[in-house]
C-alpha cells in the first residue's frame, strides 16, 4: 500500500472537491430515498405497498451492494509479521473503507505461504475507485498509520483489477462478522482459482465458463463470485495493478477441510485441465486456500443464521 510519490501534489484542491462531491452524492442518494418515501406515504398508498416501495427504494441506494470493481490484493508480509498486521490491519480500516463508500469484502491467511496476506476491495463503480482511495490514503487515517502498516509489508503491487464477469456473478457480500453471536469465530475456507485468459470473455466464452464452473455446484462449496480483469486504464496510478492478463478468478467458500479434500480440490484440477486442453489458458492454474481472518466478511456463513 505504498503510495507513488509526487502525481497528486499539484492538485490538492481538486482532491478535496471531488471527496465532498462524492460525499454529497452520497447523502442526496440516501435522503432522496427517504423523501420520496414519505411523500407515498403523504398520497395515501396502503402500508402493503408503501412498505414495497420504501424497500425497493433503500435496494436501489444500498451501500452493501453492486461492488463492480474489484481489487484482488496479495501482500507479501515481512517474516514473522503477518499476525500483527492482520490485527492493525482489522482494527483500523474496514470500517473506514465503508464509511468511504467502498467495502473490504474479505481478509485472510494465505495457506502454504507464511508471509501472504489477501484481501478484497470493493467499489460500486470504476469511477468511485480514485475518488475512495484519494480520501483514504490523503485522509488523516493512513497518514497516522501508513508507517506502521508499510514497516510490516515487503511488497503490496500484486494487485488485479477485476469486474463480474456477469451481473449475477458479483462477489459475494457477507454481514459483518457479530462479535456476539459469533464468538466463537469465522468459519470455513475461502478458495480463488486464478486462470489466465488467452482472451477477454466475450458472451460466448463466458457461458461457457460458467458451464465448466458448474461442477463446483457440491455440497460444502459456495461459490462467492466470478471475477474477470477490468479492460479499462488504471485511473488511481498511485496504486499499481497489473497489466498481464487477461486474468478469471473464481471465488468460493467452503464449509471446511473435508470439503476441500475430498469435493473442490479434484474438480478445480478438472477445471484447469479441461480449460488447458481448449487452448483457453496462457498458463497453469493458480489455485489458493485462504484462512479468513477473525473479521473477514467473506466466509462460510450457516444459511439459517
Amino acid at each position: 500500500m505504498r503510495l507513488k510519490k509526487n502525481l497528486f501534489t499539484d492538485r490538492p484542491v481538486s482532491l478535496v472537491w471531488a471527496v465532498m462531491e462524492f460525499r454529497v452524492h452520497r447523502l442526496v442518494l440516501r435522503l432522496g430515498a427517504v423523501s420520496l418515501c414519505l411523500a407515498r406515504a403523504a398520497a395515501g398508498p396502503t402500508p402493503a405497498a408503501e412498505l414495497q416501495f420504501a424497500n425497493q427504494i433503500m435496494k436501489e441506494v444500498n451501500p452493501l451492494s453492486n461492488f463492480q470493481v474489484i481489487e484482488f490484493r496479495r501482500y507479501t508480509i515481512k517474516e514473522g509479521k503477518r499476525e500483527d498486521f492482520i490485527k492493525y490491519f482489522e482494527t483500523y480500516f474496514p470500517e473506514a473503507f465503508e464509511q468511504l463508500g467502498a467495502l473490504a469484502l474479505g481478509q485472510f491467511r494465505e495457506r502454504g505461504n507464511a508471509s501472504g496476506f489477501v484481501w478484497l476491495r470493493g467499489f460500486h463503480t470504476r469511477f468511485d475507485r480514485p475518488i475512495v482511495n484519494g480520501a483514504f490514503y490523503f485522509g488523516p487515517l493512513w497518514r497516522e498509520h501508513s508507517l506502521k502498516m508499510n514497516s510490516l509489508m515487503k511488497d503490496s503491487d500484486n494487485v488485479l483489477l477485476l469486474r463480474p464477469l456477469a451481473p449475477d456473478t458479483e462477489v459475494t457480500v457477507l454481514p459483518a462478522v457479530d462479535p456476539v453471536t459469533e464468538k466463537h469465530g469465522v468459519m470455513g475456507i475461502a478458495v480463488a482459482q486464478i486462470l489466465s485468459l488467452k482472451n477477454q470473455p466475450d458472451e460466448i466464452l463466458s457461458a461457457k465458463l460458467r458451464r465448466t464452473f458448474s461442477s463446483y455446484r457440491v455440497p460444502g462449496v459456495r461459490e462467492a463470485g466470478i471475477l474477470v480483469t477490468l479492460d479499462t486504464p488504471n485511473n488511481f496510478p498511485q496504486l499499481p495493478v497489473r497489466n498481464d492478463g487477461p486474468f478469471l478468478v473464481w471465488l468460493g467458500i467452503l464449509r471446511d477441510e473435508e470439503s476441500l479434500k475430498e469435493s473442490f480440490t479434484a474438480a478445480a484440477r478438472r477445471v484447469g485441465e479441461t480449460l488447458a486442453s481448449e487452448k483457453l489458458l496462457r498458463d497453469t492454474p493458480e489455485l489458493l486456500v485462504l484462512e479468513p481472518t477473525p473479521r473477514s466478511r467473506l466466509r462460510w456463513f450457516p444459511a439459517g443464521q
